[in-house]
């Protein structure tokens, strides 16, 4: 455009490229069960929109219709406006276990480097009134991308991310979760979709990897939805958020689900919300009883007192009369403000569902001895180095580090899945219970109940029944495992985990698929347990907050 600098004809083109998520009237089903029910939503580009809830809430399943990959199984009905330009991180990166890192970063850039050709293919024949209108389109995909600095993009993070040390012909089925995770945050940033959707994108990851996702993020022009149990990356990056499962009047206290704001903000004002609907919930119920009792006033309390005497008898039928009027007239409007009472009623707050066990035994007075752990010269070939590690009983240990330090490892050597190469490990506990990443059950098919009881033995699922344990909600335990959520089999697998009572209880990123409000919880009996826990975690909330010992485990030689 004459008169113009090309800085503001880019940002016109650009501008026009970026559209918004429009979710209508969504309702979500699988078979008879009902995920979504009337959810709307609109995200403008700029906006990054985390969605919270509880576990099965249908946090991941309102990704995936946005993205339009559910189950062909799935009933959904209303409308979903999403741009087409978008990519959806899963939980678990989609690629070919055969396919190598470069194969990978090469489809990432193969379109960006074909619309950096079209733009200058078409630039030669901008005399043809056809080829001016395709050349438009062509440049407005390429800037939207900024497709020209794609190379550079695809290297730096590969750099950034830590992938620039492992081989390009390595074989991605070969990468550990975290490098799956990193490779899969590469090709976001090389790509830069104009709709980002991310699905738990901080597991895995250490703070290095967060910080820069979190930078990438913020300077994303186009539309970021997410759902996170990472407190303070929803903090970091979340310009909203959108509840899932809101408490009586909504985070807007008007029965809206949305929040502009980060998680500490929206929790205290959630908490608060909470508050307001419980103390409104027995206001109206002290109104309910008095006007039902109102509906059922007596004459005696109109007109108290004496039978009449023989000479006012007339006098004494005719004031009955009127307070048979008066009654009647009271009954009535009673009646008529109790109906509209009932009708406007806040319903009841629904007991939330709360862990209500703790996670381990006694501690160390059940153990009879004074240390839990000794570890003196431990090497794990090319995973794992501790030269020295002492717990004592009833002692709370934090292992942090980068991804591929040991952190798994050590876990695994103190239950005994994992052997040592060299070194000693003693182990003092009686019952020891670690909880992996990723839990594996026996039969995918079985009711979470039946699991549940399988795992732990008859007799212990009576004694401490899965309902008792408060971790899973009474309407998933007849549902096969394999329908639950990840977040509900991760509640499913925790409660196995502290039914025995371990005297030692190892948990690798506890925080992982928890919904946030049973992190919260987890914690709090983490701090408060009387027995020995060591806890592998590269989340940033629990650590600032840790009170206990800890132990950073680094990247050493060959490690």
């Amino acid at each position: 455009m004459p008169g113009e600098s090309t800085a503001s004809v880019e940002g016109l083109v650009m501008s026009a490229a970026f559209s918004p998520v429009v979710v209508r009237d969504l309702t979500l089903a699988f078979g008879r069960r009902t995920v979504l029910d009337g959810v709307d939503l609109i995200a403008q580009p700029g906006r990054r929109i985390g969605l919270i809830g509880e576990n099965g809430a249908g946090k991941s399943s309102l990704l995936r219709a946005v993205d339009g990959s559910l189950p062909r199984t799935a009933h959904v009905t209303g409308s979903i406006d999403a741009p087409a330009d978008r990519a959806f991180l899963t939980q678990e990166p989609p690629f070919a276990d055969g396919d190598t890192i470069a194969d990978v970063l090469a489809t990432t850039l193969a379109p960006l480097r074909a619309a950096v050709g079209a733009v200058e293919s078409l630039a030669d024949r901008l005399g043809d009134p056809v080829v001016a209108d395709d050349y438009a389109r062509a440049l407005e995909h390429a800037l939207a991308h900024d497709a020209w600095d794609a190379d550079r993009r695809a290297l730096l993070a590969a750099e950034q991310l830590g992938l620039d040390g492992l081989e390009p012909t390595r074989p991605v089925g070969s990468l550990s979760g975290g490098q799956r995770t990193r490779l899969a945050l590469a090709t976001l940033m090389t790509r830069r979709p104009t709709c980002l959707l991310l699905d738990e994108p901080t597991n895995h990851l250490d703070d290095g990897a967060v910080a820069l996702l979190v930078a990438f993020l913020r300077d994303l022009p186009g539309v970021v939805l997410l759902t996170s149990h990472d407190r303070v990356f929803l903090d970091e990056v979340c310009t909203d958020l959108v509840d899932l499962d809101p408490v009586g009047g909504g985070t807007d206290g008007r029965g809206g689900r949305r929040y502009g704001g980060g998680w500490t903000a929206y929790s205290a004002e959630r908490d608060a919300a909470r508050r307001r609907w419980e103390e409104t919930w027995v206001v109206q119920q002290e109104e309910l009883d008095r006007l039902r009792a109102a509906t059922r006033i007596e004459k005696s309390a109109i007109a108290p007192g004496r039978g009449p005497r023989d000479n006012d008898k007339f006098i004494h039928a005719f004031k009955g009369q009127n307070v048979d009027r008066t009654l009647a007239r009271r009954k009535r409007d009673a009646e008529r403000r109790l109906d509209e009472a009932e009708r406007t009623q806040v319903p009841k707050p629904p007991t939330p569902l709360r862990l209500s066990t703790e996670v381990t035994g006694a501690g160390a007075a059940s153990l009879g001895l004074g240390r839990a752990v000794t570890v003196r010269d431990l090497v794990v070939e090319s995973r794992l180095a501790v030269p020295a590690l002492d717990l004592e009983a009833g002692g709370h240990l934090l292992v942090t580090g980068p991804n591929g330090s040991g952190k798994s490892t050590l876990l695994g050597v103190l239950s005994g899945r994992l052997v040592p190469t060299s070194g000693t490990v003693q182990v003092g506990a009686r019952r020891v219970v670690e909880l992996t990443q990723d839990p594996v059950f026996p039969d995918l098919t079985a009711p979470a109940a039946a699991t549940y009881a399988a795992l732990v033995g008859a007799e212990l699922a009576e004694q401490r029944p899965l309902r008792s344990l408060g971790l899973l909600h009474p309407r998933e335990h007849a549902k096969p495992v394999v329908l639950l959520s990840v977040g509900q089999r991760r509640r499913l697998a925790l409660a196995v985990a502290v039914a025995t009572a371990p005297d030692l209880l190892l948990l690798d990123e506890p925080t992982n698929h928890l919904s946030l409000a049973l992190v919260g919880e987890l914690e709090e009996a983490i701090g408060r347990s009387a027995g020995t826990v060591v806890v592998a975690s590269h989340d940033r909330w629990l650590r600032r907050r840790w009170d206990g010992s800890a132990l950073a485990l680094g990247l050493g030689p060959g490690l």
